[in-house]
């Protein structure tokens, strides 16, 4: 067997009649919608309900699988402490999907387990499935900080161990939507948050799973998504297959989106594999890119293959542009995969003979001396998207006045520390969030007294 079906939920503590005391009132239709969806589940008769919370342990480049044969909970910190739960866990089940993570070299399994008790995330959910149905076991899955992609290929392993085991299996996909919808809700408004809602609404209503991928991660963030990453996860463990989709309910009374939708597979559909779909994209986006990026970019790009396949830092080729061989000034190379920083260093200065070596050497620093990344592997190599930032002579500034996010990047100085962030990045948005990133870079409190300078890009795509 395979997934039986798929649900997508939010995880409100209020909607508790024990811990709203009667504010689970105001998201009335959420409630009837969960009744609905614990009926089918019911009806369905699942041996296992694969659950992921965004409250479960998380990691930057982990997902954690609640391991061990039960585990307790209840909404005791929301004073309803009579609300409990005590949960099998479905072992066999859970050591299929390390398995199949295993042999993928996927980084997801029972790891560094922080908190065993159950979480509201998972709580809410099973509170309403349990009215109706109680004969299942539990596999609990955390989200990570890694990409959209990850997350999908994440889904796609637990379909693959659901298919080994032959379980009768459910997926709940919980998570709430934007916390900004409203200015009198309990995290204010921004502009973001009802976009999120009804672009995350349609796509799920419609189980255009594809189009998950595109909501901007700065975007997300604005918009203070809670579910996102869940969802995608929902969406690989259904690759490959048709799914009738229905939107049951959806809410922003309090300041919060709340919505749920159901996912009903029909069988297979070869049109439906959405990360390979996404990968053959990507590839022929990325190939003419490639094709077309100037002489400082493609240097670039073959001192990273070249250190990567070879362990060799290049030799300067002698067919560049004159200003690359006969210029000298410090430079950025900026590696990104998936939309996501995979390296960046460079000089503030020049340090090298020319232009040319400047970005031969710093592209290696990039690739495999980032102290915030991995060294990058030969297999991400026709993934990566590199830039070149070629920067100005830095000038002193009296004050943050002097500042442009667009056009100046700046340097804060401290005795022996400095700290640098390059001009026109993505979530950087005034200058005070600039010169604070730089602050931290260097290890320089908000309070003490720093000397400031400005400079200018020119930035190769």
């Amino acid at each position: 067997m395979s997934m039986i079906a798929a649900y997508m939920v939010p995880h409100p503590p209020m909607i508790i009649p024990e811990v709203g005391r009667g504010s689970e009132a105001q998201i009335e239709a959420t409630r009837a919608a969960y009744m609905q969806v614990a009926e089918e589940i019911a009806a369905l008769k699942p041996e296992t309900i694969i659950l992921s919370s965004p409250h479960v342990t998380m990691y930057a480049d982990y997902f954690h699988i609640s391991l061990g044969k039960e585990s307790k909970g209840s909404f005791a910190q929301f004073n309803a402490p009579q609300v409990h739960f005590q949960e099998t866990y479905d072992e066999a089940l859970v050591q299929a999907i390390e398995r199949k993570a295993k042999e993928n070299n996927f980084p997801a399994g029972t790891l560094g387990q922080r908190e065993k008790a159950l979480d509201h995330g998972t709580m809410v959910p099973l509170y309403f499935i349990r009215k109706k149905y109680t004969h299942f076991k539990l596999v609990r899955i955390g989200l990570s900080g890694l990409p959209l992609e990850d997350h999908y290929r994440l889904g796609q392993i637990i379909q693959s161990a659901v298919g080994e085991t032959g379980r009768r299996v459910v997926y709940i996909a919980s998570g709430d939507l934007s916390h900004k919808l409203q200015s009198y809700g309990p995290y204010g408004f921004a502009a973001e948050g009802p976009v999120y809602d009804a672009r995350i609404m349609d796509v799920c209503s419609r189980a255009a799973f594809g189009e998950l991928f595109d909501f901007d991660e700065t975007f997300c963030d604005h918009a203070a998504e809670c579910g996102h990453r869940s969802f995608v996860i929902m969406a690989g463990a259904l690759d490959g297959m048709a799914v009738e989709a229905k939107q049951l309910s959806h809410e922003d009374v309090t300041g919060v989106g709340y919505g749920i939708c159901t996912f009903h597979p029909k069988g297979a559909n070869e049109n439906r594999h959405f990360l390979a779909i996404r990968h053959r994209s990507e590839e022929k986006r990325l190939t003419e890119a490639r094709n077309h990026s100037d002489a400082w970019v493609r240097l670039a790009r073959e001192s990273v293959e070249s250190y990567v396949l070879h362990h060799q830092v290049m030799n300067v080729p002698n067919d560049l542009p004159e200003e690359l061989l006969n210029r000298k000034a410090g430079a950025f190379v900026s590696i990104h995969k998936q939309g996501k920083l995979r390296g960046c260093i460079g000089t503030i200065a020049p340090t090298r003979a020319n232009l040319a070596e400047e970005i031969i050497r710093n592209a290696v620093s990039a690739a495999v001396n980032d102290p915030r990344f991995n060294p990058i592997q030969p297999e991400e190599l026709k993934w990566l998207e590199i830039n070149v930032d070629v920067l100005s002579e830095p000038e002193d500034i009296p004050s943050e006045d002097e500042l442009d996010i667009k056009r100046y990047g700046v340097i804060v100085t401290k005795g022996q520390r400095r700290g640098l962030l390059l001009p026109d990045l993505d979530g950087v948005d005034t200058v005070q969030q600039q010169v604070a990133i730089a602050r931290k870079k260097a290890g320089i409190g908000p309070d003490e007294k720093v000397s400031l300078q400005r400079f200018e890009v020119v930035r190769h795509t």
